[in-house]
């Protein structure tokens, strides 16, 4: 049933449930030995999950505060991707333009600055300039963008007055996407059952006797992606510039001791090596303590995992 629909039935009075459409699948496997679907036999299906499962979902009446998170929350999200592609597009053009081309830590200033080096003595040149400032407008335009749409979430979960806030690493955008594609977080039985939703609880990837875990590609990209800048912040108190090779081989030794899947601990250890990739860009650090070119250990790409002694 569709979201609207639902709430226009609760506004009127109406008691809706919400029902899975894994379960109404499988009435009309059982009933008719197929899956596929017509609007009666969908309708049918659901009447019955609803009329014999007591513990489905209750559709409550949307609230506004969170209804007003999630758009602000989704706008910002598409603001975001609308800029990176200017971004990435306005980089292509300067490559172009300037001889060696440019590092991709690229801003509206720092393009702005290049621009104005460039000598526009011919027709190619001077199209290409013209792109590029046209590009570099729809940054500005982006970035202004983005600076109202934290505004407003700012306001919006003030006025919510929810405590999201007042957990370390968690600012207005982040606390408008929980809270927005979140819901009434009493539609889940449990804390596991909120994990598989966000895409934070592992899935199984075990082999024979010994139970092995990996990252769970599944559920709400967005909400996972906020909880994971929320950890990121907290983990722990050690300054990015302080971090060597010892430290990074004795993590690797530590999450391998903990019996996880070692795809889990290759991409734990990319994601390092790009965030110390990216503190070197922005120059936070002066060199990352990962090697440049880590030999291979039978993988044709990517960072390769230190092993521990």
């Amino acid at each position: 049933m569709g979201a609207m629909l639902a709430q226009q039935l609760v506004a009127a009075g109406e008691r809706v449930v919400d029902v899975p459409p894994k379960l109404s699948s499988r009435i009309r496997l059982l009933d008719r030995g197929r899956i596929d679907k017509t609007d009666p036999n969908d309708a049918r299906s659901a009447a019955i999950v609803a009329w014999r499962t007591p513990g489905l979902n209750v559709v409550n009446g949307e609230d506004e505060q969170r209804v007003a998170a999630r758009l602000l929350a989704d706008r910002y999200h598409q603001l975001t991707a609308q800029r990176t592609r200017s971004i990435c597009r306005l980089h292509a053009v300067l490559c172009l333009l300037i001889e060696g081309g440019t590092s991709r830590a690229l801003s509206a200033e720092r393009a702005e600055k290049l621009l104005a080096s460039v000598a526009a003595s011919d027709p190619i040149t001077r199209e290409r300039v013209a792109t590029a400032r046209q590009f570099l407008t729809e940054i500005r335009t982006h970035d202004t963008a983005r600076a109202e749409t934290r505004k407003r979430s700012a306001e919006v979960i003030e006025s919510s007055a929810t405590t999201l806030t007042d957990i370390h690493g968690i600012g207005p955008v982040i606390a408008a996407i929980i809270l927005g594609h979140t819901g009434d977080v009493r539609r889940f039985s449990s804390s596991g059952h909120f994990a598989r939703h966000n895409g934070t609880a592992p899935i199984e990837a075990s082999s024979g006797p010994k139970a092995r875990h990996r990252l769970n590609p599944r559920g709400n990209r967005q909400l996972n992606h906020a909880l994971h800048m929320a950890a990121v912040t907290q983990v722990g108190p050690v300054p990015i510039g302080r971090i060597t090779y010892l430290d990074v081989r004795t993590w690797v030794a530590e999450l391998t001791a903990r019996e996880l899947a070692p795809a889990t601990v290759q991409k734990a250890y990319q994601t390092l090596s790009k965030v110390l990739r990216a503190a070197v860009d922005a120059n936070l650090i002066s060199h990352s303590p990962l090697p440049e070119r880590p030999p291979a250990q039978g993988r044709a790409s990517g960072d390769a995992v230190p092993q521990a002694s």
